[in-house]
């Protein structure tokens, strides 16, 4: 299991640090509806609701994934997920039946098989920070719909903080996913 970071370690009768203080504002920040916060490497971004074309990708994947994954899978668009580099909501978060159940709103990311993200307003951040905190926090595999680009990303093998391995193909081409999905995603309504 990854170590946690330290915005996530008690103080043990210390002063408080800003990384306390941060926490707390961000978990006590009120969002309007539809928009989420997260905090990812010590900034709190707050996004707006998603267009309908970042909505339509998350379903065209979370169909393939629900229909054609070797194992059964929940996909969840709005879990909270605790990571070394901040607390995270990815588009997508999957995970054997059962993962989500019993919950708090954030939850470590033990257990997740793969995290998805489809660029919107912060692609960078996508690119960057996420793919780096997921990995941090030993996501097997982290697939990136890369709107602006027009590819899809799939990382996996994650090591010493970053993947190591990555399969990109441009929107409309085949992407293999590996076991436990065991499939290959069409990616031709995404582009």
């Amino acid at each position: 299991m990854a170590a946690m970071p330290s915005i996530e370690q008690p103080n043990a009768g210390l002063s408080r640090s800003a990384e306390d203080e941060l926490l707390d504002a961000f978990l006590n920040l009120s969002t309007p509806a539809g928009f989420r916060a997260e905090l990812i490497e010590g900034e709190i971004v707050v996004t707006p609701p998603p267009d309908g074309n970042h909505e339509a990708a998350f379903a065209i994947i979370s169909k393939q994934l629900y229909r054609m994954s070797r194992d059964e899978v929940h996909v969840s668009g709005a879990k909270g997920l605790i990571t070394p580099r901040g607390r995270f909501i990815p588009d997508g978060t999957v995970g054997h039946e059962g993962l989500f159940d019993d919950q708090e709103p954030w939850m470590p990311a033990a257990g997740v098989l793969l995290v998805f993200e489809i660029t919107s307003s912060r692609p960078s951040t996508d690119r960057e920070a996420k793919r780096l905190g997921y990995a941090a926090a030993g996501i097997p595999l982290y697939l990136l719909v890369d709107r602006t680009d027009g590819a899809l990303t799939l990382f996996s093998s994650p090591e010493n903080g970053d993947y190591r391995d990555l399969n990109r193909v441009s929107f409309g081409k085949p992407l293999e996913l590996p076991a436990p999905f065991a499939f290959t995603l069409d990616s031709a309504l995404l582009g």
